[in-house]
Parts: structure tokens; sequence; C-alpha cells
């Protein structure tokens, strides 16, 4: 029997496809984004521009679709994540080695484990502080925030108009807006 070879993050680099990510040694293609998952993700991107703007509460970096090692066998391509620029004074150029503030994976079916599994067991042992996972299909939004025995949910949003979420609660997140609303 033939060990099983873990992929690492230059197997990653070298691969010729797009839309790969690596996640426990295995190199992955990301699912194809439906317009439902494409429009939370960039309505979402959309709320929280005031934090990546000099304006406003200000103090943030965000990116879409960025690869993040956090291991040589593991990483994996966030829907968003950011970085509190007081971490990350300037933004980084290639794989992002600095595990973020802040993470939001928007579910996509057939991925459910990555997104609600995997992801933030490895979130957790790279101490990032907020993971937020929501699901197009079912129009929620569940906030988690690191404790020192691992995450804990504070909030789960569903048919909420308008929310404070933390770590952005200075200003009010339009959720009908972010998760598929018509507002």
């Amino acid at each position: 029997m033939e060990a099983l070879k873990l992929r690492t993050i230059d197997d990653l680099l070298a691969n010729p496809e797009e839309r790969v990510e690596l996640i426990d040694g295995e190199i992955v293609r990301r699912p194809m984004t439906r317009f439902q998952h494409g429009q939370v993700q960039s309505r979402t991107a959309r709320e929280l521009g005031p934090f990546d703007r000099g304006s406003g509460p200000g103090g943030w970096w965000f990116a879409t679709e960025v690869s993040v090692a956090y291991e040589p066998h593991q990483c994996p391509s966030h829907d968003i994540a950011g970085w509190c620029r007081q971490r990350l004074p300037t933004p980084p150029t290639g794989v992002v080695e600095m595990p973020p503030d802040w993470v939001c994976e928007i579910v996509s079916p057939g991925h459910e484990r990555k997104d609600r599994v995997q992801l933030p067991l490895l979130l957790q042992r790279h101490r990032v502080p907020f993971y937020w996972l929501i699901s197009p299909e079912d129009h929620t939004l569940v906030a988690h925030e690191l404790e020192a025995e691992g995450y804990r949910a504070i909030a789960t949003l569903k048919h909420e108009a308008k929310a404070r979420i933390k770590p952005f609660e200075a200003i009010e997140l339009d959720l009908a807006y972010m998760l598929g609303g018509a507002s």
C-alpha cells in the first residue's frame, strides 16, 4: 500500500489550475460560484467598506478569494478575510502568511464540512479572533468569537434587518441587503 503524500504550499503554487486550495494536505477545487454566493460575498464586502477606508471607522484591509498559508499543508482561499491595519500596516503581496483577524465563509452546497468543521478548527489553532459563516440558501449569518476553549457563537441572525456585529459593531450592517434581500 502506498503512503498518502500530503501536498504542500509549493505544490499548490505549482498547480496550473485556477480556483484550487490546499486543505489538509490535499489540493481541492473550489466550488463553482453560484450567483447567490457571489452576490452575498460582494454585498458583505461592500457593507464593510467603511472599515477599509480612511474615513469612517477605518483600520482594516479586506480581500476576497484570498489564499492564506497557515501551515505547510494548509492554504485555504477565504471568501472574505480581514486584517487589522494595526497588525498589518501595509497590504501583503502574493499568498498571505499572517492569519487574518476576521474570516467570513459563505457556505457552498457540498462543501459544508470544510466551512463548518475543517476551517473553524484551523482558524482556532491560529487564533483568528472572529469567524463568520453565511448560508445564502437560508439567509443566515452566524458570527463566532474566539475564546480560550474555542469559538463561541455570538450572533445567529436570520430575519434581522440591521445589526451591529463584532468586530464591526461601530456601524449598523444592513443584513437584509447582505444576505440577499432586495434592499
